[in-house]
């Protein structure tokens, strides 16, 4: 891998690396590190098993600043919605992680850059990576990156709990009956697989206007992923409501 779009990676995380091979073992699904033995890096669950920990610990920190007077259950609760795998999926669409992993040729076929599961993972290597790197306080600088902004939206709700408990069709309807006074319409554009595993597409779209498309293995599932892609575009003014 060139060393460019590693560098604009660093740029995006806030956080240069001192040891580089950090970073690259980061980037190395399981898959792609069993086909080619020789690489000397290894692969990135490791440092995923280390980076949740860490993720964990900072989100629960920012947590009881944020919130002084919640019990353990609610912070729990906060936590679990907060840190999840759509969320961290996002974090790593917003860091072009998919086209910086390193997957083994079945797992590429079988469209791994965009499974939420592997780019997850990939986002707890990367904090691991930037632990071992450079220590906690870079660890919180590049968690509250990209996670400052969602709690201060959580701290600005009147029952934080009810708004981080909604899934993403219903985070978007609110946002557009609010600002446009519309319902977002879901639409499928096409199934591909046998019938016993389909993967279906779905564009969710507002007065005839694309905002988003999603996939996944059911209905639902696709229109909650489109449902997320357009809210996060939405919060990074990539499109408006």
């Amino acid at each position: 891998m060139s060393t460019r779009p590693l560098l604009h990676l660093q740029e995006l995380l806030g956080h240069r690396f001192q040891n580089a091979d950090l970073l690259r073992q980061a980037l190395v699904h399981r898959s792609y590190a069993h086909e080619r033995p020789e690489t000397a890096v290894g692969d990135n669950e490791r440092l995923e098993f280390l980076g949740d920990a860490v993720l964990s610990l900072i989100i629960s920190h920012m947590l009881l600043k944020t919130f002084p007077h919640a019990d353990e259950g609610n912070l729990s609760r906060m936590r679990a919605s907060l840190v999840n795998e759509n969320r961290l999926a996002t974090i790593a669409a917003q860091l072009g992680l998919g086209l910086l992993m390193r997957l083994g040729k079945g797992e590429e076929m079988s469209g791994g850059r965009a499974k939420p599961s592997i780019l997850a993972d990939a986002v707890e290597a990367l904090l691991g990576a930037v632990y071992l790197d450079g220590g906690l306080d870079a660890a919180f600088r590049v968690v509250r990156r990209f996670f400052d902004e969602k709690l201060e939206q959580v701290a600005a709700e009147e029952d934080p709990l009810r708004r981080l408990d909604k899934d993403f069709k219903t985070q978007l309807q609110e946002v557009t009956q609010a600002k446009k006074r519309l319902v977002p319409q879901y639409d499928v554009e096409r199934e591909e697989g046998p019938d016993h595993d389909k993967t279906f597409y779905v564009s969710v779209s507002l007065e005839g206007r694309v905002l988003a498309r999603g996939k996944g293995k059911s209905k639902k599932a696709a229109e909650q992923n489109a449902a997320q892609k357009a809210l996060a575009a939405l919060e990074a003014g990539e499109t408006d409501p």
